[in-house]
């Protein structure tokens, strides 16, 4: 049985969670590290990137709910930095023992979050919001990405990403 969150606004968010943490790895299924960097003569960002800013986000949003894990990417990817040429990128692999690391440890925090912690205003350079926002644009943004990374098995010559 599936375990309820303390708030109600989360049940969606939490719905849509549990899809990416298994669309992430359906979206990486047997891609070769080589083509994760293959930008087909483009400056897109390639899979290696997206798939590591994916990871790092997760562990981004525990960490403002208060976990201290760190994604073994973390010097790549904090700050929210975006690609970088000529930057050596981890091995999917390691992208997805990172994601296996981080989706429950963040899905017990969603789970958790009481309407005071969802209120709670977050303060960044020029701009802020309340927690909820947040994990809305989270969410938002892993769909996204792994449309990105579905796209790209296409254009690599892979068949299509497995929804099941």
């Amino acid at each position: 049985m599936k375990q309820a969150p303390i708030s109600n606004r989360l049940y969606a968010l939490i719905d849509l969670f549990d899809l990416h943490t298994t669309y992430f790895n359906n979206a990486l299924e047997g891609i070769s590290d080589e083509n994760s960097l293959n930008r087909l003569g483009t400056k897109a960002n390639h899979i290696a990137w997206l798939a590591g800013s994916l990871v790092q986000e997760r562990y981004e949003l525990a960490n403002l709910f208060g976990s201290s894990l760190k994604s073994s990417a973390n010097e790549l990817f904090k700050d929210h930095k975006g690609i970088q040429e000529g930057a050596v990128y981890p091995s999917l692999d390691s992208y997805k023992n990172d994601w296996k690391q981080i989706s429950p440890d963040l899905k017990e925090h969603l789970l958790k979050a009481t309407e005071e912690e969802l209120d709670r205003i977050l303060e960044f350079p020029e701009m802020s919001f309340p927690m909820y926002e947040m994990i809305s644009f989270q969410m938002y943004r892993e769909a996204n990405c792994i449309g990105q990374i579905a796209l790209w098995r296409r254009l690599l010559n892979y068949e299509a990403m497995k929804y099941m």
